[in-house]
């Protein structure tokens, strides 16, 4: 059984190094709903709390315990990234008390939280804290994306699904830097939400011709690089089969192991959870794997990150400006119905936490 509380702790004084923030808005991100629900069966979300200590629990399949059996009876707190004042801190940061800072660690979802100066982006005086609640997670990721190619020697990139508030902050990185980007979405009308932000190459997955759209997209862009958010199903397959398929025609002579041309696509989510199918005919030249922020902030030179964090900063209500469906305050992110409605991960639907509404 999955149990969601709210849990009252006690916060240290701010040591060297620290700031103490009052949490003003949290955006709940697909990382987030991964650890705040899990293998849960979302129709069996249950409302058991009353007033100021809500709780909300579901059933998890005996059969998918297994995956999660390290984090049986372990208090997790969820929430990647927020926004939020300063309200105290260690001596050598006092300059930042009475300011607005975005934040990066974990166990957002909170009043308070008590965090290291640098993990934290300072944020323009005029700044309101929905502006900065997500200026981590996926401005991070869409420009590891951008140095991921750069590293590894592709020339385009391929992102599937691209009309997300992450797919969008991409379009206008690679327009502003001169990368060439293929965007797979799944409607006409986020066919006309990309074009209308500059997207050059944008294919609809839902169209009969969706195999031959791609491959021209790939033809013109030279794409080998992929991204795919789905994970599960024939995305990942699709991908490779259609970049294979580009670069046979430049093949001299038939060879059974197929072109020497790498073709490389990362799972950066898990939209479906389903099995990741691959349907071989992209020969041998080819690799999937997992692609994690953290992990790619980790093994990155702290010199390139940092001039990342300062992009962001500097671009926060332009490239990587969020939208917002709702507001939504702690107690009711533990109601059934809302708790419903941010868990489909819709896109265009993206739900912000204001833990003191």
């Amino acid at each position: 059984m999955l149990r969601i509380e709210l849990e009252r702790v006690s916060v240290a004084e701010p040591a060297q190094g620290e700031l103490l923030v009052r949490v003003e808005a949290a955006p709940i991100n697909p990382s987030d709903l991964g650890l705040l629900f899990g293998p849960a069966d979302m129709d069996t979300l249950r409302a058991e709390g009353r007033g100021e200590a809500p709780v909300l629990t579901a059933k998890v399949p005996s059969h998918l315990l297994p995956a999660v059996n390290a984090r049986l009876d372990q208090p997790m707190p969820v929430g990647n990234e927020a926004s939020g004042t300063v309200i105290a801190a260690g001596p050598d940061v006092q300059e930042l008390v009475g300011r607005r800072v975005a934040m990066i660690g974990g166990a957002m979802y909170a009043e308070l939280r008590l965090i290291r100066r640098d993990a934290c982006i300072v944020l323009p005086e005029s700044a309101t804290a929905a502006e900065g609640a997500a200026l981590f997670v996926n401005p991070l990721t869409a420009l590891g994306f951008v140095e991921t190619m750069r590293a590894e020697g592709h020339k385009a990139i391929i992102h599937v699904p691209a009309a997300s508030n992450l797919g969008q902050m991409l379009v206008r990185i690679c327009k502003a830097d001169g990368i060439d980007l293929v965007n797979i979405v799944r409607s006409p009308a986020q066919v006309e939400l990309l074009r209308g932000i500059g997207a050059t190459h944008v294919v609809d997955s839902s169209q009969p011709d969706f195999r031959q759209q791609l491959e021209g997209a790939i033809a013109e862009t030279g794409a080998t690089l992929a991204f795919d958010a789905i994970g599960g199903g024939e995305m990942t397959s699709a991908l490779l089969n259609a970049m294979e398929t580009v670069a046979a025609r430049d093949m001299e002579s038939y060879d059974r192991y197929g072109s020497a041309v790498m073709k490389q696509v990362y799972i950066y989510g898990a939209l479906d959870t389903g099995p990741t199918i691959l349907k071989r005919g992209f020969g041998f030249r080819w690799n999937v794997g997992g692609w994690l922020l953290f992990h790619f902030l980790g093994r990155t030179d702290p010199v390139i990150v940092q001039r990342m964090h300062e992009r962001v900063a500097s671009e926060m209500t332009t490239t990587f400006e969020s939208h917002f469906t709702d507001s939504i305050s702690l107690a009711e992110a533990l109601d059934p119905d809302i708790a419903l409605a941010y868990q489909k991960k819709a896109t265009g639907q993206k739900y912000l936490i204001a833990p003191a509404g």
